[in-house]
């Protein structure tokens, strides 16, 4: 009983620690993809082509791309950009389809042919603030 208590206690500490926290907000992911030396334009292409529509399919909303504008932060490679989804669940759900649709691999297998497009993917999971403009 002492144990539970505690565990509600802390659980507790958590959420008032998150009040600043929007309780309606949509969970945002910023993916920073760096692309393979000599791929930089076939992985735009692939975006632009190919990738843009499976997202808009699996109902994956694209709030953004950008490209770094300074060398020191990646204008070579770099490509940054956010989705929105309703929830983490539908974020694990869209990404696990994604993986597995057929346009997706056909694209992916047919634009590699010569070698991945990307060294690394990274990838943060975020939500709104309460004073946040975007939620």
């Amino acid at each position: 009983m002492k144990t539970t208590l505690l565990v509600l206690l802390g659980l507790s500490a958590i959420v008032n620690a998150s009040s600043s926290l929007a309780p309606d907000s949509r969970v945002f992911e910023l993916r920073t993809s760096h692309a393979a030396p000599g791929k930089v334009e076939a992985r735009h292409s692939r975006f632009r082509d190919h990738t843009n529509a499976i997202f808009k399919k699996l109902g994956m909303e694209v709030v953004g791309y950008w490209v770094p504008m300074d060398a020191d932060k990646g204008s070579a490679d770099t490509l940054v950009y956010v989705l929105a989804f309703k929830d983490r669940a539908a974020a694990t759900a869209a990404w696990a389809a994604f993986r597995l649709d057929p346009d997706w691999v056909k694209a992916r297998t047919e634009s590699e042919k010569d070698g991945s497009l990307t060294t690394k993917v990274e990838s943060v999971f975020m939500t709104a603030t309460d004073y946040s403009p975007l939620k």
